[in-house]
């Protein structure tokens, strides 16, 4: 293949495949990997953070249905089986012209072929005091980490406690739902009020706007028969000390702030050369590979299909994961690559926070628990072929 070039670092000549993080697309290429092996390529993984965090899981682990282990992919054996070089550090620049992975404490890494699937970054620079008070969701082991503090807290701190999310989509939502499930069991255990305890939720737009009208008519009714306040097209201008101000002039007051607005790429990316969309991440083609260098691949939250738009969502990395594998062993054998074309509707669970989900797709709608047995069969299903 013309744009294959060997890198200099190794004695022997086989070209080098690097995988850039280990989300969900990667994952399945490592799986791939270790199914149909390829020996004559070296494979290396470079990976901020070996339990990698199953985003499905999350809301179901901060709601005290799932320990950590239960949520969380191993990338230690893995990588093992794929025969991958596991590299325990975060990517932090990309010399195209070299090939190299710059990262932030080990020497660059040379490839012949990248892969990038390292999420999205939180942005919380537009909103003056956001990044000194608030919590952002992402990344999600930071979140874990602050949210054992927070219940540390709690129990320090008897009395009124405020909640407050910034962000009314999918995410916000569960996961605010998801908290005030586990705080509010948390109280009770240790002999407190639970409604001393108050949730919020704050949004520029309309709550689940990217849903159909049945599913934010559901929650909106669900959010208010368990008292989570919630204002809606009224997008947060300051956060000062303890309370945020929003552009209609009301004022939340808080005592835990998250941040659960829409995240972009990593800061490193816009000097790499590749052409990025408004929000900081990769545009790719129908391939996954980069519209600017055919080297590059990216799935997952960094991706931008500019053949296949498609909002940010665990159900698409999840099923780029077979086509970024496929394509990626023909560009290192020389063959043509494959297009893939992501469905366009596919079927949505969101839970509540107890073991109830609202479930969606296209126009239709509906709730029960049984939502919530089905999600936690998907949930889990996938998790037990990496664990």
């Amino acid at each position: 293949m013309s744009f294959l070039r060997r890198s200099p670092r190794y004695q022997d000549a086989r070209p080098n495949l690097v995988l850039v993080g280990g989300g969900h697309s990667q994952v399945y290429v490592l799986d791939a990997l270790a199914k149909d092996p390829m020996p004559d390529v070296r494979v290396t993984l470079i990976a901020r953070d070996v339990l990698t965090p199953y985003s499905g899981m999350l809301p179901g682990y901060i709601a005290g249905h799932y320990t950590a282990a239960q949520c969380h992919i191993d990338l230690e054996p893995l990588a093992h089986r794929a025969g991958a070089i596991l590299v325990n550090d975060e990517a932090v620049g990309l010399d195209r012209d070299r090939g190299l992975v710059i990262c932030q404490n080990g020497p660059p890494v040379p490839y012949d072929i990248v892969s990038l699937d390292i999420g999205s970054t939180p942005d919380l620079s537009g909103v003056p005091g956001a990044e000194a008070l608030a919590t952002p969701a992402k990344p999600v082991s930071m979140l874990r980490a602050r949210w054992q503090a927070i219940l540390d807290r709690i129990l320090r701190e008897p009395g009124l406690f405020r909640f407050v999310t910034v962000g009314g989509g999918a995410a916000g939502v569960e996961l605010t739902l998801a908290m005030r499930h586990r705080v509010r069991a948390f109280a009770k255990a240790h002999r407190r009020d639970p409604d001393d305890y108050e949730f919020a939720v704050v949004t520029a737009g309309e709550l689940l706007e990217d849903h159909n009208a049945s599913v934010r008519r559901r929650f909106r009714r669900i959010l208010k028969r368990r008292g989570v306040a919630f204002a809606e097209n009224d997008p947060v201008r300051v956060v000062v000390d303890d309370h945020i101000a929003c552009a209609s002039g009301q004022r939340f007051d808080f005592d835990e702030l998250i941040w659960v607005t829409q995240a972009g790429g990593a800061p490193w990316l816009a000097d790499t050369g590749l052409e990025l969309d408004r929000a900081g991440f990769v545009v790719v083609d129908a391939n996954l590979q980069s519209v600017t260098d055919p080297r590059v691949f990216a799935a997952g939250d960094v991706a931008s299909n500019r053949d296949h738009p498609r909002p940010k969502a665990g159900v698409f990395a999840v099923r780029q994961g077979p086509p970024l594998a496929e394509n990626l062993r023909r560009a290192l054998t020389g063959e043509p690559l494959r297009p893939f074309e992501p469905q366009r509707e596919f079927l949505s669970l969101i839970s509540t926070g107890n073991k109830y989900a609202v479930a969606s797709r296209g126009s239709w709608a509906a709730q029960g628990r049984f939502f919530w047995w089905l999600k936690d069969r998907i949930d889990r299903g996938w998790m037990r072929r990496w664990q």
